[in-house]
């Protein structure tokens, strides 16, 4: 039997205007006619228009079902927004809940980066050939998503496109929107998450938690604190219990 490549979906570079301005629309600010003038001023073509809309209605307009309670939530913790930071917590939070493919590729680039601080897109290539199959589709989901890492303000793209740095994380000061980043990263894991391993999560790289987790996932009513020995303790999705 021929083993199946994971299915990709995450292929078209995003920016992060464009998931801010659909925020705005599912949260009641503003008009699907604003977005569409948006994406009309990138000048975009039809089918690029329609593709994009696709990825901005599973990241926010009309998000799966089993994901549609998270991304509400995430509207109303990060309509007030004003700041990229924000916007890209939001954008980053429901783009690896709701795109593994988005996820893998983020997480290989935190690995990659961090300990000199950069690494070579070849090596993300070939770490993510290893899991979804050595393509062309490959190759170009790949780039699009490091290239939408970088309009997010996560990495920069030197020597031609040829390496990637990571950026200055940014810091996120409010509890429950730290909260609802670790459970997105929750839901692309699919499995506990070491409390110890938190503030170094690689698919999260570009955000620093710098603030009390124990604390904060245990007054969480969508996380669930457990431990495993004396020493070991994880969190998981309640959902999950």
């Amino acid at each position: 039997m021929i083993p199946i490549a994971p299915q990709i979906g995450f292929d078209r570079f995003i920016r992060l205007d464009w998931v801010a301005a659909a925020l705005k629309v599912r949260a009641g600010l503003a008009s699907l006619d604003e977005l569409n003038e948006l994406l009309d001023a990138a000048g975009l073509g039809k089918e690029a228009k329609a593709k994009t809309r696709t990825k901005l209605n599973a990241l926010t307009l009309e998000p799966r079902t089993d994901l549609a309670d998270l991304i509400d939530r995430g509207v109303n913790l990060f309509k007030g927004a004003d700041n990229a930071g924000e916007h890209a917590a939001f954008a980053w939070g429901a783009a690896i809940a709701s795109y593994p493919y988005f996820g893998k590729v983020a997480e290989f680039t935190g690995r990659l980066t961090s300990i000199q601080g950069d690494c070579a897109v070849s090596e993300i290539h070939r770490r993510i050939s290893e899991v979804y199959g050595d393509r062309e589709v490959t190759k170009r989901a790949t780039q699009a998503v490091i290239q939408t890492q970088a309009n997010w303000g996560a990495i920069e793209r030197v020597e031609k496109g040829k390496r990637l740095v990571r950026l200055q994380p940014r810091s996120l000061k409010n509890d429950k929107r730290v909260a609802w980043l670790v459970e997105a990263a929750l839901h692309y894991q699919g499995k506990a998450i070491s409390l110890a391993t938190l503030q170094s999560l690689a698919v999260i790289y570009p955000f620093m938690l710098d603030r009390q987790l124990g604390y904060l996932m245990s007054n969480s009513p969508m996380l669930e604190v457990r431990s495993e020995g004396p020493s070991h303790q994880f969190v998981v999705l309640r959902s999950a219990i």
